[in-house]
């Protein structure tokens, strides 16, 4: 639990994200995981609010975890691997009624789709001028990613959260990587590594007709 609850260091989440696709472009499970964590407790840094999304990250984390750590967790060395694996053994639930809720393939479709609302609100905090509101750049970012997939009630509550947002500058120093303008070179050099964990992703489960698991 004090590994959850450590301070967010984006450059720890930029050598996790650097580390997960091999040579082949496979995405590795185990840097792929400590990547997560580190956002988790980027997310934690936007209130108390989150924590209902970052306490159902987490839970989907250990889940992989505990597949790693499982008589089958060579088949969980990637997503690649889990994917064959899963399918292969009939145990992803294309269905509503399932046998399977739990499943590698479902739990790492929730944690891509909330890394595309990370990806693009960091990618917003990166471009963006110093003046621009961290509030605009999280509704965006989440209007366009994640709000889809939530009822009224959760998008109602998020997006009033928002507003509590600190400014730019106070949000790139939360990173702890020095000034706003080491953290903003940190971003140049991490945006690409997170997004082509997610590009890679995202083609994997589109050949195998994973993206609307439900």
């Amino acid at each position: 639990m004090a590994d959850e609850q450590a301070d967010f260091n984006l450059k720890l989440v930029l050598i996790s994200f650097k580390q997960c696709l091999s040579e082949k472009e496979e995405v590795l499970m185990d840097p792929y995981i400590t990547g997560w964590k580190g956002l988790i407790r980027f997310l934690n840094k936007l209130g108390t609010i989150f924590s209902f999304i970052s306490k159902d990250l987490m839970t989907k984390i250990q889940i992989m975890e505990r597949f790693r750590s499982s008589d089958q967790k060579e088949n969980y060395s990637s997503l690649q691997c889990m994917v064959q694996y899963e399918l292969d053994n009939r145990l992803v639930d294309f269905q509503k009624c399932s046998d399977h809720p739990d499943s590698g393939c479902r739990t790492i479709l929730r944690l891509h789709r909330a890394l595309h609302w990370l990806q693009m609100f960091l990618e917003g905090l990166r471009t963006s001028q110093e003046d621009c509101k961290t509030s605009v750049l999280c509704t965006d970012s989440y209007n366009s990613t994640l709000a889809s997939y939530h009822p009224w009630i959760i998008r109602k509550a998020v997006t009033m959260a928002f507003c509590t947002l600190p400014s730019r500058s106070a949000f790139l120093e939360t990173m702890n990587v020095g000034a706003p303008e080491e953290a903003v070179e940190m971003l140049n050099e991490a945006m690409p590594f997170i997004c082509q964990v997610y590009q890679v992703t995202q083609k994997l489960f589109e050949e195998h007709t994973l993206l609307e698991l439900p």
